[in-house]
């Protein structure tokens, strides 16, 4: 997050109260009085209540106090919808999005939070961090399922509104009644004129009685008379009214299911709905329902309309529909962050209750037509003798209402890459929850070939952003669901598993990608041949992951037989083969063959240029890997610009919070540590720290890493006591992550043997280096430059001990492989060989001396 939004969140207290409250509000200046009185009471924590039935304005007050009370609580209003919600996810949501917290998915020990513990999190970081906040829990039905999300700081003061009576005999209630017919008949002129109720003023007051002095229910009616032209009577309105409630059977069929969740008293709601509802043209009314399938959030018009034309509905009568719905207050327009409009909706819970109902009493005549079609699918199967197919089955039953919405959003899901930008996430975000929607409740009205993509787009929007814990449940679901559905041996199936194969890589879980892996390398073998970019996709992924843990010589032969394949399959001028030439090149940087690794990484980066464009997260990647390489070769004037290209291009694609950008970060700052520049070095290295911990948790490989990047930097400096802690957890981290067998294991190990060596402590140093240096050989072979390193730092603690004769061969060793692995001008080179000779200069001084004592001696 820049500075300036900081700045800007500090000054600016949350607020996401979206409703701006009625133009005509009336009555209720005793209840705003002792809301005021309730909630300002001084000490603990004050929670109020505003108790009543469905539509009698419970909502209307809270924003009408929300509104008139703002300057009241500097520490902001947060509105929690506490019917319709997840209330823990949509107050780490509010965290997140309006007061710019990064919410930890792991306490300091790794442990994963629950949703309860990082609400928790969420009240005692609140910002900002002094002044009053009130916190509106709108339609909680049941308390208990609330209790344990409510904030227990003295600042916050808590409203609730609620259809329950009595909710709670420590928090302060108001009962909320229906207006008085005096305040009901002045709601009723504002809406309808003067005029208009004094020509009819008793017929006014049985409109009103009517309604149950309901404000929902006064406020639809006043509307849609005020649409009328004079001649439409008050009589007449009340007239149609009571016609209406008596003759709908569709209201009257489902009035126990209503009264499940909404009070009886509701009655006076419906059927003004209802007269709306008849209002609408056929097509609106159609509408209306497609609306009920979209999450309680908001929605753009535009998936609306995709939907429709996918019904094959006109067009023009779908626009018409949206300033139908609009008119008659069934949707609600949102106001942006800006505060402009767009195409931007959202529907009250209650009318989307409603257009539930309507869309079921369609469904159920519609099912009427699908049993007859369904009938006569089996009478044809049975007369041509087939056995019945399930996917013909449920083409034939799913609703094309349904099956329309869910391809709305599974075509939003495709657009998604494999390496969202953040303008890719921005595009997308609103779409989320209709998608998980679709993956929660309308699966069955998903085709087969379209069903991962449900759970894949869902899968890239987290794990593209790095919150791999939101993404996990998504992958893992996907891999049941499809399986399901489709059997064991399919091809989504293995796909599927690669997902989520990737997804635990990406988390460090090695042990649990890796069979997951294998068995979609297997699967897709036997189902699509070798001859398969997804069967190269395959040998890929699990190069990488062996590559990541160390091992080798297992990885390089995948990572040949992806590249052949692939160059086979696709040709030279595709992505994939840039991908290969980058993981084989990584590969052999890890192995120290940087002549083999240099032309490689040249070509991957300038294929990914002339494909992809400068701005894509894949040229960033290049960009990393070519400076990594410099780097390690000592090119630091060639590497320093790649870092930061690579950096900047990460941020302005992906955003400040990402773990690409933590790596740019870290990266950056070992170079700087290489260059002893440590005061340039020790924030990057911190702000990659801090970044890892707060998105990957701390049982992560790179959290290891900025553990041990940060302790070898305070050791560079003398700073001992800070860099032990720190390398003592980068291995127990390590080990228990990667195994012992383990290259970064073996780092770990020489790390901590520099320190005791710099300390003189040599007997703790000795073993250390000697275990670095053995697993090294072992997992690396005597080649690489880790194991010149290895033999170079066991030579210097034999030469502090003065034990020559064992130092020299290892100096010896490590410049040979230097010079022959690194070139005989890079800084490590230069250093063994500065190292050597120094000790033949001390221990030609030293046989001197020794010499001449000896002599005098004798």
């Amino acid at each position: 997050m820049q500075s300036s939004e900081r700045e800007r969140t500090k000054l600016t207290p949350p607020n996401n109260v979206v409703f701006q409250g009625s133009a005509n509000f009336v009555g209720r200046q005793h209840e705003l009085s002792l809301l005021q009185e309730l909630l300002q009471q001084p000490g603990a924590v004050a929670i109020s209540a505003v108790s009543g039935m469905g539509g009698v304005g419970k909502t209307e007050l809270a924003t009408q106090y929300a509104r008139q009370h703002q300057a009241d609580y500097p520490g902001g209003i947060c509105w929690l919808n506490a019917r319709e919600s997840n209330l823990a996810a949509e107050i780490v949501q509010f965290a997140q999005l309006y007061m710019n917290l990064e919410v930890p998915q792991q306490d300091l020990r790794g442990r994963l939070l629950s949703l309860n513990e990082q609400v928790h999190w969420c009240w005692q970081h609140w910002q900002p961090t002094e002044g009053l906040a009130l916190v509106v829990l709108d339609d909680i039905i049941d308390l208990g399922s609330c209790r344990e999300f409510l904030p227990t700081a003295h600042r916050f003061r808590v409203l609730m509104t609620t259809r329950l009576r009595n909710l709670d005999s420590n928090i302060e209630e108001i009962s909320l009644d229906v207006l008085s017919p005096e305040e009901a008949l002045q709601l009723l002129t504002k809406l309808v004129g003067e005029r208009r109720v004094q020509k009819e003023e008793e017929t006014a007051k049985l409109l009103c009685e009517w309604l149950g002095y309901l404000p929902l229910g006064l406020e639809l009616v006043g509307r849609y008379l005020a649409k009328k032209p004079p001649h439409w009577t008050l009589a007449k309105m009340l007239q149609r009214l009571k016609q209406q409630r008596l003759q709908d059977e569709a209201i009257n069929r489902h009035q126990k299911q209503l009264q499940q969740t909404l009070s009886t008293a509701q009655l006076g709601v419906l059927a003004a709905f209802e007269l709306s509802w008849l209002e609408l043209a056929a097509t609106t009314q159609r509408v209306g329902e497609l609306l009920s399938l979209f999450a309680p959030d908001i929605f753009a018009w535009e998936w609306v309309e995709s939907a429709t034309s996918r019904l094959n509905w006109d067009a023009s009568e779908v626009e018409t529909a949206v300033g139908q719905l609009y008119e008659r207050h069934l949707i609600q327009w949102v106001e942006d962050k800006s505060g402009d409009f767009d195409d931007s909706y959202k529907i009250h819970p209650l009318i989307r209750e409603f257009l539930k109902l309507k869309r079921a009493a369609s469904e159920q005549v519609d099912e009427l037509k699908q049993d007859l079609r369904t009938n006569n699918i089996t009478t044809v199967i049975a007369s041509e003798g087939k056995q019945s197919q399930p996917a013909l089955f449920r083409s034939a039953c799913v609703s094309p209402m349904k099956r329309a919405f869910a391809e709305t959003f599974i075509a939003i899901a495709k657009t998604i890459p494999y390496s969202p930008t953040r303008r890719d996430i921005e595009s997308v975000k609103d779409a989320i929850p209709h998608l998980a929607e679709v993956a929660q409740n309308l699966t069955d009205a998903v085709s087969d070939e379209n069903l991962p993509w449900v759970f894949t787009g869902l899968g890239r929007f987290y794990e593209g952003q790095g919150l791999y814990a939101l993404a996990q449940p998504w992958l893992e679901q996907c891999v049941s669901v499809v399986q399901s559905r489709l059997g064991e041996e399919h091809p989504d199936v293995a796909a599927s598993y690669n997902n989520l194969a990737l997804l635990y890589y990406f988390q460090g879980r090695y042990t649990n990608a890796e069979p997951l892996y294998i068995k979609a390398l297997e699967l897709r073998q036997r189902l699509l041949g070798e001859e398969h970019p997804d069967v190269a996709n395959s040998y890929n992924n699990l190069a990488e992951l062996y590559r990541s843990q160390g091992r080798y010589t297992e990885a390089e032969p995948l990572y040949i037989n992806a590249l052949e394949l692939r160059l086979r399959l696709l040709g030279e001028e595709h992505p994939d083969i840039a991908l290969s030439y980058n993981n084989l090149a990584l590969l052999y940087y890890s192995q120290g063959r940087y002549t083999d690794a240099e032309p490689l990484l040249i070509k991957a980066l300038e294929l990914r240029l002339r494909l992809l464009g400068q701005e894509h997260p894949d040229v960033a990647a290049s960009y990393n890997n070519l400076a990594a390489l410099y780097d390690s070769q000592g090119r630091y004037i060639e590497a320093e610009p790649l870092y930061i290209k690579a950096l900047e291009l990460l941020q302005r694609l992906l955003g400040d919070e990402h773990p690409y950008v933590a790596a740019s970060y870290n990266n950056l700052a070992f170079l700087y540590d290489s260059q002893r520049r440590y005061t340039e070095a020790e924030p990057l290295y911190i702000k990659a720290l801090e970044l890892r911990r707060r998105l990957l948790g701390d049982e992560h490989p790179d959290v290891a890493l900025s553990f041990n990047n940060l302790a070898a930097l305070y050791k560079s400096q003398g700073r001992y006591t800070q860099a032990e802690p720190l390398l003592i957890k980068a291995l127990e981290l390590y080990q228990r992550l990667l195994g012992e067998e383990h290259p970064d294991v073996a780092t770990s190990y020489n790390n901590l043997a520099a320190l005791y060596d710099s300390q003189g402590r040599y007997t703790e140093a000795e073993p250390l280096y000697i275990k670095a240096l053995e697993l090294r050989q072992r997992l690396l072979g005597d080649e690489h430059p880790s194991v010149a390193t290895s033999y170079n730092n066991l030579a210097t603690l034999y030469k502090s001990l003065g034990r020559y004769t064992e130092a020299e061969p290892l100096y010896i060793k490590a410049l040979e492989i230097a010079e022959r692995s690194l070139g005989v001008n890079h800084p490590n080179t230069i250093t063994f060989r500065k190292n050597l000779q120094l000790l033949r200069d001390n221990r030609q001084s030293y046989n001197s001396e020794h010499f001449d004592k000896l002599s005098a001696s004798q």
